[in-house]
Order: C-alpha cells, then sequence, then structure tokens
C-alpha cells in the first residue's frame, strides 16, 4: 500500500466513521424511544389532572348533597312551624342544589369516562414501548453485533494490505543480502587470489614469480652461509678438546714411569 493509497484507506475511514455516526440507528432508537417514554409521561400526567377534576366535582358533589339534605330538614321544620312560606323557600333551594348535582353528575360521569380511555390507552402506550424497548434492544445488540464485525473485516483487510507490504519488503531485504554476501565471499575470493595486487601492482605474472625464485635464491643461499659457520665454529671447538686429551695422556705415562722406576 502505497502512500497516497494509505492516505485515501484513511481519510475513508474516518469519513465512514462520522456517517456511521451521525446515521447511528442506535441512538435514533434510544431518541424514538425517549420521545415514547416522555410522550406516556405526558399522558399519566394528563389521567392525574383529569382525576384531580374528578374529585373537585365529586367533592362538590358531596357538599351539595348536604345542602339538599340542610334544605330538606329546613322544609320539614317549618312546616312544623306553619311557615310554609320558608319551606318553599327551603324546598326551592333544595331542587336547585339538586339540578347542580345532577349536572356535576354528568361531568363527573364524563370525566370518568375520558379517565377511563385514557388510562387504557396509556396501558396500550406502555406495552408498546416495553415491546419497542424490547426490540431496540435486540437491534442494538445486532447493530454493535455488525459494527464490531465490520471493524474486524477493515482491520483485517488493512492487516492484510500491510502484510503484503511486509512480505514484499522481506523479499527485497533477503535478495539485498544475498547480494551483499555474494559480493563479500567474492572479496574474499580476489584477495585471496591476488587480485586486489594484481590490479594495484605493475609487475605480471611472471615478474613476481621471477621475484618469488630470487627471493627464494636468496634464502637458499643465506641458509647455506649460517650452515657454514656453524661448521666452522664447530670445527674450532674441537681443536681445544684435542690438546687437553693428549696432556691427560701425557701425565698418565709419565705417572707409569715414575711407578715402575720406584719398582
Amino acid at each position: 500500500m502505497g502512500i497516497l493509497s494509505r492516505a485515501s484507506y484513511v481519510v475513508r475511514s474516518k469519513l465512514n466513521a462520522l456517517l456511521n455516526r451521525a446515521e447511528d440507528p442506535t441512538e435514533t432508537l434510544d431518541y424514538s424511544y425517549e420521545r415514547m417514554r416522555d410522550e406516556l409521561q405526558e399522558v399519566k400526567q394528563g389521567i392525574a389532572d383529569l382525576t384531580t377534576q374528578k374529585k373537585r366535582l365529586e367533592i362538590q358533589k358531596r357538599r351539595l348533597e348536604e345542602n339538599v339534605d340542610k334544605h330538606n330538614e329546613q322544609a320539614r321544620e317549618a312546616v312544623r312551624q306553619d311557615r310554609d312560606d320558608l319551606a318553599r323557600r327551603a324546598l326551592e333551594k333544595k331542587k336547585e342544589k339538586m339540578n347542580q348535582i345532577e349536572e356535576l353528575e354528568g361531568q363527573i360521569a364524563d370525566l370518568q369516562s375520558t379517565q377511563d380511555d385514557l388510562v387504557e390507552k396509556k396501558n396500550e402506550l406502555q406495552r408498546r414501548i416495553e415491546e419497542f424497548r424490547t426490540k431496540k434492544e435486540t437491534m442494538k445488540a445486532r447493530y454493535e453485533a455488525a459494527e464490531a464485525s465490520t471493524r474486524v473485516s477493515e482491520a483485517m483487510s488493512g492487516v492484510g494490505d500491510e502484510m503484503s507490504d511486509v512480505s514484499r519488503a522481506l523479499e527485497r531485504a533477503e535478495e539485498r543480502t544475498d547480494e551483499m554476501e555474494a559480493r563479500a565471499a567474492a572479496m574474499d575470493e580476489l584477495q585471496e587470489t591476488g587480485a586486489f595486487e594484481d590490479t594495484l601492482s605493475d609487475q605480471d605474472e611472471i615478474d613476481r614469480q621471477l621475484e618469488a625464485g630470487r627471493t627464494t635464491s636468496e634464502v637458499d643461499a643465506e641458509l647455506e652461509t649460517l650452515k657454514a659457520e656453524m661448521g666452522e665454529a664447530g670445527e674450532t671447538d674441537a681443536e681445544p678438546a684435542d690438546e687437553d686429551i693428549e696432556a691427560e695422556l701425557d701425565e698418565l705415562r709419565e705417572s707409569e714411569d715414575e711407578d715402575e722406576e720406584s719398582a
């Protein structure tokens, strides 16, 4: 892989990484899941608000019912006191409160119906959210596994390209090493045969052989001279030894003569 191709590969890898981050489906799934949870929370809040309103109407209804009982008791007391006018007024208020109660009951019933619908929708939404969460996690796991496999494949592809370069580099290094070893062996052989000396010297083969012959003759002559010197030295050393022997023989003869005379 050349420099330009390697740089192109790096640029493509970084660009793909940016695109993958921009289009990461796991982030989209998480975002959708959070949106659905937010919607569920809004539905729950709506149900809570509606229930609160219904409770307020129910409290108001109970108070009106208490007033109805009160007005009913007032009407009875007025009749016992022969106060038909007061009894009529009490019954009128009772009727008015009962009308309000009836209206409140309708509103409470509507709120209850709406609440039931919202609770049902909330349960359905919650079920879908849980189902979506399961699918989301499964999809994320599949995507991450595929992404990991892709990274490994891309890494292996890059390693394959690099290994090709390494193999070629090893081959070139091996060839270069063989060449250097061959040159070293050739230099040693030329050195042994004196080719370098031939190149640097003006003498040819005949001159060298003659020179070698002269050197041998000179050595032989010097050897003979050395032998001759050593031989002369040996003879000189031998003469004093003979004289000593003769002197000893004379002494022996004289000693023998003296012994004979004494006898």
